[in-house]
């Protein structure tokens, strides 16, 4: 172990450069990761494991950071391992600078996730735990390996905080550990002022080991992650009481500890200047290692070359005893499409498409052995179970099953699912009602922009529900979704994948464009209704252009009829009444806008020719289809909420019918 002396004098040349790229940014938080420079310093110099020549080696340790304004701690940190320059950290949240405000997910940096919205940071760590136990349950102690995360007053407060304790005590994640920066202030007030909670009750209520500590003091952080590291049966909070702009002075010297002005802002002319000197930095050059403090992880460097053979050792003999599960850990994290044999899987005719999803999840449980299929306490009627039924949930103490039951918790379920991913090694796939993809929408957002591939599965599609009313139908909840497939990520790609299969049929291609899509999330949104085959001959392969013409298309028709979902067998049933009145019809399945778009001009011409008249179905907002209709086009959709009653009737209250196609089209002549 570092000197005791040398371990502070490195907290606070993390202070320095914090405080500095704030000062030179003229903007971002400096408070919180001068408090927090204390844990970070202990943690990475002498505890994290991880490959400096091999940042994605699989076995590392993670850390997982919760509250992204704290950026400036961990970029100062991971300075010191050589992974930014201080001409980089210089750059602090300007154009082009691999510092942005919030830390964006770079593994070759030593960056585990995107860090944003507070308390989805920590609940990743949970999901990155839970994949850890699926893989160790498969490989044994070439997994072995430890999650850290960080997690601040706002991470506690954010609902989703209890969804990931809840979680984590139960499934008794003793890989997990947690620390939290307990220093009473946050943006606009001290704590005291929006919470009364006992923290330590809080967690030890969920199954958590707690320990408590000053988060200041370097020994007290390492008996505390040594005692972690112990711990067999629960995950560990450990509470670090730490104060907020440690080290900060005032422009008249008064100390400027503990205080909300530094939570977010800069220090600041002469408060800055104070600060620096009295940290023992160079205000002419703060932006430096102290020689010593460079020695010291320079050190460290050394050691985990040593640990890290060993263990590479350890893991080329286990391949010699285990070649074959030697391949399939190399395939699993290869990141690469999982093969299935999609011609093998046979849909019953006219089922829901929640019950086609069903089949094809049973036959990924027993063939992509590396998949996670999760449920927010809807297995057997979000139609997970397809899955479920081929393998058993995770409990305490056993990870050899493949599903996770996540209890009635959207958000945290798909944030955790989205720690899975950002582990690697498996493929996270997540179950709920499209309803309460409201709940889950903030984690939507970070999965595309982190340009993970997860599933996410929304049954109950439309107004269909039916007796439920509107509280669980789907109306605007699509149209909500499908802007993703509008938003670019930063590759210049759609940054989510979003498919609504028309049948039975198209559900299997729905499910291998999204499991061959390895870049993007995907959203699968299936019906709970039965819904009619679509024409015999239908070319289902077509799905992959995001929208194809259905078997039995006139030549040179006088109209084209667009859809997704049910909403397209309605179309071919009210395709029939408009041929009798000499009408040549087209019609068009169009399970994803965005994938259409994606395709060439030429084949988008070819579905839907400009200047032709289109008629659109969508039993949400009619937005959802006025791209593909344009302006010579009319789409008939519902434009308020939904009402209680059978479907059926809903159908016909609300215009959803052949004849009221038939009626909506001839209007259009």
């Amino acid at each position: 172990m570092n000197d005791i002396k040398l371990m502070n004098r490195a907290a606070d040349n993390i202070r320095i450069l914090a405080a500095s790229m704030v000062e030179k940014a003229k903007s971002g938080h400096p408070g919180g990761a001068m408090g927090g420079a204390d844990f970070v310093n202990v943690l990475f110099s002498e505890f994290l494991v991880y490959d400096p020549a091999n940042p994605a080696w699989e076995s590392r340790d993670r850390f997982f950071l919760d509250p992204g304004h704290m950026s400036p701690m961990l970029y100062s940190v991971l300075a010191m391992t050589g992974k930014y320059s201080m001409d980089e950290l210089s750059q602090f949240r300007q154009w082009g600078s691999p510092t942005p405000g919030h830390p964006e997910v770079d593994i070759m940096r030593g960056v585990e996730n995107t860090s944003g919205p507070l308390g989805q940071g920590h609940t990743y760590a949970v999901g990155a735990a839970i994949a850890a136990k699926f893989l160790k349950a498969r490989f044994g102690d070439v997994m072995n390996q430890t999650i850290y995360t960080y997690i601040s007053d706002g991470g506690i407060q954010e609902e989703i905080s209890q969804g990931a304790g809840r979680i984590a005590g139960t499934l008794g994640l003793d890989n997990l550990v947690m620390f939290y920066d307990s220093n009473d202030i946050q943006l606009s007030t001290a704590t005291d002022a929006v919470t009364n909670e006992d923290v330590e009750k809080k967690y030890r209520s969920w199954g958590w080991h707690v320990i408590n500590i000053a988060g200041n003091d370097a020994q007290s952080i390492r008996d505390a992650l040594n005692e972690a590291k112990k711990e067999t049966e629960r995950p560990t909070l450990i509470i670090g009481k730490t104060v907020m702009g440690k080290g900060a002075l005032r422009a008249d010297g008064t100390s400027y500890e503990a205080c909300c002005d530094t939570h977010g802002a800069p220090l600041g002319g002469d408060a800055y200047k104070n600060t620096i000197k009295n940290l023992g930095g160079d205000l002419d050059n703060p932006f430096v290692i102290f020689p010593e403090v460079a020695e010291m992880y320079a050190a460290r460097a050394e050691e985990l070359k040593y640990i890290v053979a060993d263990k590479n050792a350890e893991r080329e003999q286990w391949a010699k005893q285990n070649p074959e599960l030697a391949v399939k850990f190399a395939e699993f994290f290869s990141g690469k499409a999982p093969k299935v044999d999609w011609a093998a899987i046979e849909q019953k005719p006219g089922a829901a498409t929640r019950n086609a999803s069903a089949t094809v999840l049973g036959a990924l449980a027993t063939q992509v052995e590396n998949m996670i299929v999760a449920s927010a306490d809807l297995s057997n009627s979000d139609k997970t179970d397809g899955f479920l039924k081929k393998t058993h949930a995770f409990t305490k103490g056993d990870f050899s099953g493949a599903f996770f039951q996540a209890g009635v918790s959207e958000l945290t379920m798909a944030a955790v699912c989205v720690g899975m991913a950002l582990h690697g090694g498996v493929i996270a796939g997540c179950g709920t009602f499209f309803v309460f993809s409201d709940y889950m929408k903030p984690v939507v957002r970070m999965a595309a922009l982190m340009e993970l591939p997860v599933k996410f599965i929304w049954t109950h599609d439309a107004f269909r529900v039916g007796e439920d009313g509107p509280t669980h139908e789907p109306v605007e909840q699509e149209a909500q979704i499908r802007l993703m497939e509008k938003l670019k990520n930063h590759k210049g790609h759609n940054s989510m994948l979003v498919l609504r299969p028309a049948d039975a049929d198209e559900t299997t291609a729905a499910w291998r464009l999204a499991m061959e899509n390895v870049s993007t999330p995907t959203g699968l949104i299936f019906s709970r209704q039965d819904i009619a085959k679509l024409p015999e001959g239908t070319d289902y392969s077509q799905a992959a252009k995001g929208a194809y013409i259905v078997a039995g298309a006139d030549a040179n028709p006088d109209v084209i009829l667009v859809a997704s979902g049910s909403e397209v067998a309605t179309l071919v049933a009210g395709a029939e009444l408009l041929r009798k009145d000499g009408l040549k019809v087209r019609i068009v399945s169009a399970p994803s806008e965005g994938l259409f778009r994606s395709q060439s001009k030429e084949y988008q011409e070819s579905i839907i020719p400009a200047g032709a008249k289109v008629f659109g179905l969508t039993a949400g907002l009619p937005v959802n289809l006025q791209g593909l209709v344009g302006s010579n086009g009319k789409v008939f959709g519902l434009e308020s909420f939904g009402f209680s009653a059978p479907y059926k009737v809903l159908d016909e209250k609300l215009g959803f019918t052949a004849d009221n196609v038939y009626k909506q089209v001839k209007e259009m002549f």
